[in-house]
């Protein structure tokens, strides 16, 4: 197997499709200097990504710099894919936003309170399905 024929890059659809069977990924911030990751539970809800979260770092970080990126991925024996989307983040504040996303399937994973919505506006999608294999011989010959 070849290089090219291990690695397939998704269109957007594809990448929205993969998107909406997940539950959980992975938010990445950047205010003042530092990057943090966090892991949240999500939703697909058109062409954009919805959470819920408490108080603290991860709110706090989104109203210093909205930019993010939000990655998910899976896999399995003989396959993986990954979706990244870069974009803003912004706490839904408008009782009509919000009581929209109450309609969303999005509970907590864990037994907290979780008041505010917050919501990924995409500006850039992209993924990659990989197919999962033994390294190639890397010098033309096996080396012991």
């Amino acid at each position: 197997m070849s290089n090219s024929d291990a690695i397939t890059y998704l269109t957007d659809e594809l990448c929205w499709e993969h998107l909406a069977i997940q539950q959980l990924g992975r938010l990445v911030t950047h205010a003042g200097g530092v990057l943090d990751i966090f892991p949240v539970n999500y939703v697909v809800d058109g062409e954009s990504i919805v959470f819920r979260t408490a108080e603290g770092s991860k709110l706090t970080e989104l109203t210093v710099n909205d930019e993010v990126l939000f990655e998910v991925d899976d896999y399995s024996d003989t396959d993986a894919w990954s979706v990244v989307v870069r974009g803003h983040a912004a706490r839904l504040v408008t009782e009509e936003d919000v009581r929209a996303a109450d309609e969303l399937p999005l509970t907590p994973w864990i037994p907290t309170i979780k008041y505010n919505y917050v919501r990924i506006v995409p500006e850039s999608v992209s993924g990659r399905d990989f197919l999962r294999g033994p390294e190639p011989e890397r010098y033309g010959v096996q080396q012991y």
